[in-house]
């Protein structure tokens, strides 16, 4: 079966290309956080802790060629990708915020980034989590 040169692609840099995601998704939250002080939520905590330690893993995985990562961060991946969903729709459904886990000072509702009504701060995690996800899982197999 002949495969098409983006797939090729994807089975041998996946790696790479989810340690690329997982640097912009660190960087930009540390942005958000830093430089504009942006005051994470609970859930805005939890998705960095399912993210940050995934640019160094993926980075020494990248480094040393190690696809055996890959079925390690796939569930770490699922779990935040989750998180960011439920984020995403409690922020966007307002019935759902009546279920709100959110104890700290920042409400987990808010939205700090609503571009054009859509994008905000945990689509842009949900986003990364599964890209992530998704390089990781066409990367899982060895080149053809």
């Amino acid at each position: 079966m002949a495969e098409g040169r983006f797939t090729v692609v994807l089975r041998r840099y996946g790696l790479y290309f989810a340690w690329i995601v997982s640097l912009i998704a660190t960087g930009g939250s540390l942005y958000l956080s830093e430089v504009l002080l942006f005051a994470p939520c609970d859930l805005c905590w939890f998705q960095r802790i399912f993210m940050y330690p995934q640019t160094i893993i993926l980075g020494m995985a990248s480094y040393r060629g190690d696809k055996n990562v890959i079925r390690y961060l796939l569930p770490v991946n699922i779990v935040g990708g989750c998180i960011s969903l439920y984020h995403y729709a409690l922020q966007k459904v307002p019935a759902i915020s009546e279920f709100a886990v959110c104890r700290s000072v920042v409400p987990c509702d808010e939205d700090y980034l609503n571009w054009y009504g859509i994008v905000t701060i945990p689509l842009l995690a949900l986003i990364a989590f599964v890209l992530i996800a998704l390089l990781l899982w066409f990367g899982r197999k060895e080149e053809a």
